[in-house]
């Protein structure tokens, strides 16, 4: 009887265990995707944009053409980072949630053809000029 109970603990440890790691996205997962339109994708236009997450909790990245239009976004865990394929050719600008805040970046980055891009997400208290605190409203519109 004792063995019994303890491998059923064991396996109710185990599956308390997976359904606690299963709470947590992976990098690359599309998390608000009912809450965004169909992301845009060029595969002719060849560029590449590499997001880094450095701060110590996960982020959700949302890509924006310089009319603010979706284009894309992506869950990126700690430490880790995305790279963005295929996005069109333009002036695109980040914007981020990053717990219960959510961000814009001041800067615009110009995607060409063929090229490659890296940003890092961090957060420096002596940098906030590089970014604006925005609502929820404006981080989910189309």
């Amino acid at each position: 009887m004792k063995r019994c109970f303890k491998l059923l603990a064991a396996v109710f440890l185990t599956l308390c265990f997976l359904m606690v790691s299963a709470q947590r996205g992976n990098t690359g997962d599309k998390t608000f995707a009912d809450r965004f339109t169909e992301d845009i994708i060029s595969p002719a236009a060849n560029t590449f944009l590499l997001v880094k997450n450095t701060v110590d909790h996960d982020i959700i990245v949302c890509v924006r053409d310089q009319y603010k239009k979706y284009i894309n976004h992506v869950y990126i865990r700690n430490n880790d980072e995305y790279l963005f394929m295929g996005l069109p050719i333009s002036r695109v600008y980040l914007q981020y949630k990053s717990k219960e805040f959510y961000f814009e970046d001041n800067q615009k980055t110009v995607i060409n053809f063929g090229e490659r891009h890296t940003f890092t997400f961090f957060y420096d208290a002596s940098m906030e000029g590089n970014f604006t605190m925005i609502n929820e409203d404006d981080f989910f519109k189309p």
